[in-house]
């Protein structure tokens, strides 16, 4: 090697190291290389998607997903003795979400940028290529559909080829496109399958979408203060932004009065809810488990198909049978009415007390006719239309009646309905007094 490669080798790795960071580049220890991770800036609303493959069961059949954020390609590179003066440096690429036949165009891009600038440094223009050219050159858009490759045939690019010969991977298209499909060695599409491609992509974007939001600052709406967004929380469906002190003190005094359910976003009129996940990471394990029990507990409440156990010492929920009226409790065996909650009574009507006499009196008045039939069913039409005569009972009592100062028993109170009576009333009543006063 000589002095000048080696010079311009050691100047080349240290202004790489120098510009980008420790994620990005890494000098290898043992030879003169290292590797880069090119991460690409993709365009708002960048949606991903695959269509349904007949020779893999995915279950992400027709899915489709907006990111912020691809998995970057990773270029490792070897550089020989006589680099630049004579010969490229050797490398491979890597990437998930690229086929082979794509990242075998980038390879042989790469060599052509070689070709040149032959005699100097090429590193920084690769990575400055696959960083800010590689969705255009590869005809790149929104949405990009994610691919499977599998290659045919395996070829090293040799120096016979031509400089200015493009491959077929989308966009441009070579001259020898009827061939066979040629695959560089150097591309590598570092993937299992399909699936696994999918929520690997997943994954990177939610991480980096993390990484971003805690290096930021943001102003909380309840303290007003501002902090780094790793002190902070937003609610996925609205993305309002909210420190994480003020939350939790929001988050333990609901769940403390019982409402769970009102795990809103304090933001006025906004009604998304925090999930399960962000309330954990806020409060205390015991606070946790009180608000995961009735959450359990309203939502099963909710469901038109599950009971509670009555028994006082039990109250576990038990699932109805469609149109039936009898639960089993899966933990006591207590067999009982779904409907009055007392022991099962198969078809015989349910019991009614006074209270609930009362209640059902003033439910089957304002009911329409198909709750009425249910009513009639449930309690018998007998007991309803007893409770109904009662009802009617009182209320004429009410009206026409006054209880015996003595006994209490109701007395019909008599009414005159013309003057003439009442007069001769009066006179009988005056007549009998005198009478008396005279004996």
């Amino acid at each position: 090697m000589s002095s000048e490669d080696r010079e311009a080798q050691e100047d080349e790795l240290l202004a790489l190291a120098s510009i980008y960071d420790g994620d990005e580049f890494r000098k290898a220890e043992s030879v003169q290389g290292g590797e880069t991770r090119i991460y690409l800036d993709l365009p708002q609303n960048f949606k991903i998607f695959v269509r349904g493959n007949s020779n893999e069961c995915l279950q992400n059949s027709g899915f489709e997903y907006t990111i912020c954020f691809l998995p970057p390609l990773v270029l490792n590179f070897e550089l020989p003795p006589d680099y630049p003066s004579s010969s490229p440096p050797s490398f491979t690429l890597s990437g998930k979400w690229l086929s082979p036949t794509q990242l075998s165009a980038l390879c042989k891009h790469l060599d052509n940028l070689w070709e040149e600038h032959r005699g100097s440094v090429v590193l920084f223009a690769w990575m400055q290529f696959l960083k800010e050219e590689t969705l255009a050159y590869l005809n790149i858009v929104s949405p990009f559909e994610l691919k499977m490759g599998f290659q045919k045939k395996v070829q090293r690019r040799t120096a016979q080829a031509s400089p200015n010969t493009e491959v077929d991977f989308g966009g441009a298209v070579g001259p020898d496109a009827d061939q066979e499909e040629v695959v560089d060695e150097r591309a590598v599409q570092d993937v299992e399958s399909l699936s696994s491609l999918i929520q690997e992509i997943l994954d990177f974007d939610q991480a980096q979408q993390t990484k971003c939001f805690n290096s930021k600052l943001f102003l909380c709406n309840i303290c007003f203060c501002e902090k780094l967004g790793s002190e902070c929380m937003y609610f996925l469906e609205c993305r309002h932004v909210y420190c994480k002190a003020c939350l939790k003190d929001y988050f333990e005094i609901q769940i403390k009065d019982g409402q769970v359910q009102c795990l809103n976003c304090p933001e006025p009129k906004c009604t998304s809810v925090a999930t399960p996940g962000q309330v954990k990471e806020l409060v205390e394990a015991e606070l946790f488990a009180r608000y995961d029990r009735l959450l359990l507990q309203s939502t099963l409440d909710l469901m038109a198909d599950v009971v509670y156990c009555p028994r006082p010492c039990c109250r576990l929920p038990v699932m109805q049978e469609p149109g039936g009226t009898m639960g089993i409790c899966s933990s006591c065996n207590f067999a009982f009415c779904t409907l009055c909650r007392l022991t099962y009574h198969g078809v015989s009507p349910c019991k009614v007390t006074a209270e609930k006499l009362i209640e059902l009196q003033n439910e089957y008045l304002q009911a329409d006719e198909a709750t009425r039939r249910f009513l009639e069913q449930r309690y018998g039409k007998r007991v309803i239309q007893k409770a109904l005569e009662e009802m009617e009972s009182k209320e004429w009592l009410e009206k026409n009646s006054k209880s015996c100062p003595c006994c209490g028993t109701p007395i019909q109170l008599l009414k005159f309905c013309s003057s003439t009576k009442a007069k001769e009333a009066k006179k009988l009543a005056w007549n009998s007094g005198l009478g008396s006063e005279s004996g």
